[in-house]
């Protein structure tokens, strides 16, 4: 009888049959049959007593349960990659929400922010608002795509853009489609970033030391080199989660300069002959792409989502835990910090200089303008914001070159790289970027362009891949609503990039390679 009590801990059994020695629980486990009528307990003709069957349940579904559960907290069952752990993005995994948010927020707010009020001098109030309105949202749609698609399949994390594109159009033509504008979007980035921290610098010490300055002032290559001895010095920060530092410094003084920008513009008195009719030629068709080249513009100002993979994958994840949580949560509070930036700027910056606003963006008119207005100190701590901004997002956005040399390395010497190697590759990648902005000065001339040229990877891509990789039913609103997304993200990419390279023909750009202003 002590053996009949220590089975029916197991679970509630089933109305036994009398032709059956043992039942099925509601739970599907064996148990010995009840006693019978007359009161008879059941004896078992076989050399195996409950006290054998029994814990076929008992014990054996507790190590399962405890199996189960260690599993779930470590990650175990996802399939690592050992070079992983070798490697600046995937080497720590100890992120969170915090990190997130810092990253995101750095990644998402830059100079592309400052060149909003071009865009609404050529769309006017009703179409500017509306239109970065909307790709505000669809942008934020796109971004909670990627952050669910990470651990699309059970086991298995995508770690970087290129692989979830390949995982969704297929080895080849994932690379074709994704390699360009991602790699673009890093390093290309980061060349930007030379030019406009250099010139940010340059403009700073000019402020700072006034028109009665005797010294003999740096040229604007030095600048760039001055700058990008800076980046090199900060690049040696080993992985992505060590530079969350940087990202919140970066993420700061990007929502302090953003703020100042607009409110300095907007507290200052409106140039005169001020008009916000949006700029216009005679020819309608004229009309239509400089219209087409200022939502490029527009659009370029969204960046990050090629980051958006890589800041997810450092942290870590089980299946009690994804890392899909966090890394939602962070995004959300950098995204509404975003719109906090990017609206004002572009609504106050046209606001404060009409269709008078001067290619180079709200900066550029802030120092044309109201340079002899606002105390130079203010001004000082402005530009000295934005310099600081550019050196956290360069960081930021040459992880991903990093980790491509890092690759390449240890798959061949399949080791980890020395800290002198990874030195070297980081030298090697800050003047490479330094070389190409100084023969090529012209780059942030081509923000239409590019925007345009970059569109389908924050914009079309995640819609595509939601498609092939999750499967929704066909012909269902989930089907029919990403598919028409993503076409019109690559209809809108192929417009700007038109209307970008019309208004390169119709302004005229001056290619003076190896010749900064």
């Amino acid at each position: 009888m002590e053996e009949r009590g220590e089975t029916e801990l197991m679970s509630i059994p089933a109305t036994p049959r009398v032709s059956t020695p043992e039942t099925l629980t509601p739970s599907g486990q064996r148990s010995p049959r009840a006693a019978s009528k007359e009161g008879k307990s059941w004896t078992p003709t076989s050399f195996i007593s409950p006290k054998f069957l029994s814990p076929l349940g008992t014990p054996m579904k507790r190590v399962l349960i405890n199996m189960k559960g260690y599993l779930e907290e470590v990650g175990h069952l996802t399939k690592l990659n050992p070079q992983d752990a070798w490697l600046p993005i995937t080497e720590s995994r100890n992120g969170n929400a915090h990190y997130a948010a810092f990253h995101n927020l750095n990644a998402g707010v830059g100079f592309q922010a400052l060149v909003l009020p071009v865009a609404f001098a050529y769309l006017g109030w009703s179409w500017g608002i509306l239109s970065l309105t909307i790709a505000y949202c669809w942008q934020l749609y796109t971004l909670w795509i990627l952050v669910q698609l990470h651990e699309a399949v059970p086991g298995k994390r995508y770690n970087r853009y290129v692989e979830l594109a390949q995982a969704a159009f297929g080895e080849r033509l994932g690379v074709w489609l994704a390699l360009f504008p991602t790699v673009y979007l890093s390093a290309g980035t980061a060349t930007a970033l030379i030019l406009i921290g250099g010139e940010t610098m340059k403009m700073f010490f000019q402020i700072v030391c006034g028109s009665t300055c005797t010294s003999n002032p740096l040229t604007t290559v030095e600048w760039y080199l001055v700058f990008t001895s800076l980046s090199i010095v900060l690049s040696q920060l080993p992985n992505l989660n060590s530079i969350a530092g940087l990202s919140l410094i970066g993420a700061v003084t990007a929502i302090t300069y953003s703020t100042m920008v607009w409110v300095l513009s907007v507290s200052q008195q409106r140039p005169p002959s001020i008009s916000y009719e949006p700029l216009s030629l005679s020819q309608s068709s004229a009309s239509v792409f400089l219209a087409m080249n200022a939502l490029g513009i527009i659009a370029f100002s969204f960046r990050g989502h090629n980051l958006a993979l890589e800041i997810q994958a450092t942290m870590p994840s089980t299946f009690k835990h994804p890392a899909r949580v966090p890394m939602w949560k962070g995004a959300k509070v950098a995204y509404f910090f975003i719109a906090m930036c990017l609206f004002p700027i572009a609504i106050g910056g046209f606001w404060a200089y009409g269709n008078q606003m001067p290619p180079g963006g709200i900066l550029t008119a802030l120092y044309a303008f109201h340079s002899h207005e606002i105390s130079r100190g203010i001004l000082a701590i402005t530009f000295l914001l934005v310099v600081f901004n550019c050196l956290s997002s360069f960081q930021i956005y040459s992880m991903p070159a990093f980790d491509s040399f890092e690759a390449g390395y240890t798959s061949r010497t399949n080791r980890p790289c020395s800290i002198w190697v990874r030195s070297g590759f980081r030298v090697f990648y800050g003047f490479v970027s330094f070389f190409i902005g100084v023969a090529l000065p012209f780059l942030s001339s081509l923000a239409g362009l590019l925007g345009g040229l970059t569109l389908p990877v924050t914009f079309a891509y995640p819609c595509f891949m939601w498609v092939l990789i999750k499967q929704p039913t066909k012909y269902s609103f989930n089907w029919y609503f990403n598919w028409i997304l993503g076409w019109l993200g690559v209809g809108f990419s192929l417009a700007f990039s038109i209307g970008g390279i019309w208004s390169i023909v119709n302004d005229g750009l001056k290619l003076k390679f190896f010749k900064p202003n």
